[in-house]
């Protein structure tokens, strides 16, 4: 009989089938996580075979109108009982959750947690029919190029010193082994020189390594070293090599079986662009809607009576893009030679965009046509190709812009890079930007660190949750190695979770080797120095070269760990483990960054595996380990800080 406290209340913590109860739309759990509408799917959910549970059914809204499925046994296997239903497809959003039912309670499962009260629809299984997935995207190992600084290829293409004016200043040529310069001294002008041809002639390097996919910074004309700040979206900048330099470059990476991600900002543009052209540093003071009223670009912007304009966060250098206007979405994005197009299409063919503040597109005190823009540039895109990978910049909760109508994915600070880098001993990348918060000396549990986790999962569908961009840093983020507070175990802890979470993992160019960096608060520049090419004379740098290449191994040869179910198995002080698995094969990541030696107990028996005594992990290291036969359970002995992935197949 089941049990029950004084109170009434069932005690669920007793019931040790309930930790195993497991569903996802992974082809794992679902005949297809791509279904068309109109297709008809198989559920499956499995949990300990015990005797409590009665029936088991699926929910779920159809039209709008709910209905309950029973689900019917369909087999054991290994101690697991599954049940199965099959159901038509017929909304493009199929939500649902599952009623476990005994005798004395109702249990409801949804991709938060199994509760004995019926839940809100917002925590459900999704699984989206009709929707254009990137399928690519979570078999890739993504790395990210800041062109400047990576690889001169062409001494020849350097901008030199004094070349021209940009907004009361002027660039300067500098030595590649020098490093990036603070922003009242270098203004973002300071220039290292690296080119589409270094790139090219880097890209074995980056196969080597066993990089599947770049992203590339910014590369149209512009004056500045970063490029956010385009004078035209239709032309490479000629210091980069140009549109020649680009097409040779898209044709050696695909060549090499790569992908390559185009980075954008099309929120807004350099007040010296030629549609704007502010101070005609570049083009004649006749043109541009700064200058002219009857300018055909002038309606691209917000204008106000005495020819002041809205600017993004009031940067006066960057105008707002005023995408109420009709003329300006054909030229970005709707028209077959759209800039957004253009670049998707032959002689380039770039596998998908990268959208600069995502977050503030369409958008600001005076409209908000921010979700009808998104879902239009969905929608033109996916007819050029529908595989291309629509990437967005957004840095905290953005689930409500991954239901499968906007983005693919976001650069997923919130659900990963914030999180794994607090974890690791930094502070949270809001958080140190406040005078107040930045003091306080507050670490992250691995309780709290799983709560984040699935809190963020809890509310994405499937499908999209394996193509999220899972980062630890990028060009607007110190390097995590480079900060005091994060030791090398730590950061070690916070890699393993990067690479085995859900989603595709990215390196930011340089991170393999360690490179040098300045943490320095406020200051993207520290994170922007030039690549060291003589990293091999560097013992530490081989080191971590080698480390990286047997992780992004893992990552591409395992399917567990690209394609496989997640659960989280334990949380305490310091130390999280985490699982990735098929039916036949489940890969743990134990992280740790705990002062103290702590016990970690890997369930096998959740997950129908049968467990043996191993003496390493996957990357050769030393484990203290206990064999529980009669549990199917093994207990790891995690020395302070120490973190280990560990694999167990049928």
């Amino acid at each position: 009989m089941t049990s029950k406290g004084k109170n009434g209340e069932n005690n669920m913590a007793e019931k040790e089938w309930l930790k195993s109860v497991y569903s996802d739309t992974t082809e794992n759990f679902v005949s297809n996580p791509y279904p068309k509408k109109g297709e008809t799917v198989t559920f499956t959910l499995r949990m300990l075979k015990n005797d409590d549970v009665k029936h088991v059914f699926l929910r779920a809204r159809e039209y709008g109108v709910e209905g309950l499925h029973e689900m019917k046994a369909c087999g054991e296997d290994s101690g697991l009982a599954y049940f199965e239903v099959s159901l038509t497809i017929r909304d493009p959003r199929f939500n649902y959750h599952f009623y476990l039912v005994t005798d004395e309670c109702i249990y409801y499962y949804s991709q938060y947690q199994i509760s004995d009260y019926i839940p809100s629809e917002e925590h459900d299984f999704v699984l989206l029919a009709d929707y254009d997935a990137p399928k690519w995207v979570k078999n890739a190992v993504f790395y990210q190029i800041f062109p400047d600084r990576f690889c001169n290829g062409r001494p020849s293409l350097n901008v030199k010193s004094g070349e021209y004016s940009y907004q009361g200043f002027t660039p300067t040529e500098e030595d590649w082994d020098s490093p990036a310069k603070e922003f009242p001294q270098g203004h973002n002008l300071d220039f290292h020189n690296g080119d589409l041809y270094g790139i090219i002639e880097k890209l074995d390097y980056l196969k080597d390594l066993g990089i599947t996919a770049i992203y590339l910074n910014p590369i149209f004309l512009s004056p500045s070293t970063h490029k956010y700040d385009a004078l035209d979206y239709f032309h490479i900048d000629p210091h980069l090599g140009g549109d020649e330099a680009f097409a040779k470059l898209i044709s050696e990476v695909h060549k090499r079986g790569m992908k390559l991600l185009l980075d954008i900002s099309i929120n807004h543009i350099s007040s010296s662009a030629k549609w704007f052209n502010k101070g005609a540093e570049f083009y004649p003071e006749s043109e541009g809607a700064y200058n002219d009223k009857n300018s055909p670009y002038r309606d691209f912007y917000f204008f106000n009576d005495d020819n002041s304009y809205t600017a993004w966060f009031g940067v006066q250098t960057m105008p707002q893009l005023n995408y109420t206007s009709q003329k300006l979405r054909d030229i970005i994005y709707r028209a077959k030679d759209s800039v957004l197009k253009k670049w998707m299409l032959p002689p380039y063919g770039i596998d998908g965009w990268r959208f600069d503040v995502a977050d503030c597109m369409a958008r600001n005190e005076k409209v908000d046509v921010h979700e009808e823009v998104l879902s239009e540039i969905r929608k033109e895109l996916k007819s050029v190709n529908k595989e291309a990978y629509l990437l967005a910049e957004e840095w905290a909760d953005c689930a409500s812009d991954l239901k499968g109508d906007r983005w693919d994915a976001t650069m997923n600070y919130f659900g990963t890079g914030r999180a794994l880098r607090e974890f690791a001993g930094a502070k949270d990348l809001y958080h140190e930007r406040n005078d107040i918060l930045r003091d306080l000396n507050i670490p992250l549990t691995a309780r709290q660190l799983a709560s984040r986790i699935t809190q963020f999962l809890s509310v994405v569908p499937g499908a999209i949750q394996l193509q999220q961009f899972n980062l630890l840093d990028s060009h607007d983020v110190l390097r995590l190695h480079t900060n005091k507070d994060v030791s090398e175990k730590a950061l070690k802890a916070a890699l393993l979770l990067q690479f085995t979470l859900p989603g595709t993992p990215s390196i930011y160019y340089g991170d393999e080797i360690l490179l040098d960096g300045l943490y320095k608060l406020g200051e993207d520049y520290g994170c922007r120095y030039p690549f060291d090419w003589n990293w091999e004379k560097n013992p530490k740098s081989v080191e971590s070269r080698k480390f990286y290449q047997k992780l992004i191994s893992l990552r591409r040869t395992e399917k567990a760990l690209s394609e496989g179910s997640f659960s989280i198995v334990a949380a305490e002080g310091f130390v999280i483990a985490t699982a990735r698995f098929t039916r036949d094969q489940v890969i743990f990541t134990v992280a740790s960054r705990d002062s103290e030696e702590r016990i970690v107990n890997l369930p096998l028996y959740l997950f129908g595996i049968k467990a043996k005594l191993i003496q390493e992990d996957l990357f050769a290291c030393p484990l203290h380990a206990f064999l529980n036969e009669k549990e199917n359970s093994l207990d790891i002995t995690v020395s302070p800080g120490e973190s280990y992935i560990v694999k167990f197949e049928r």
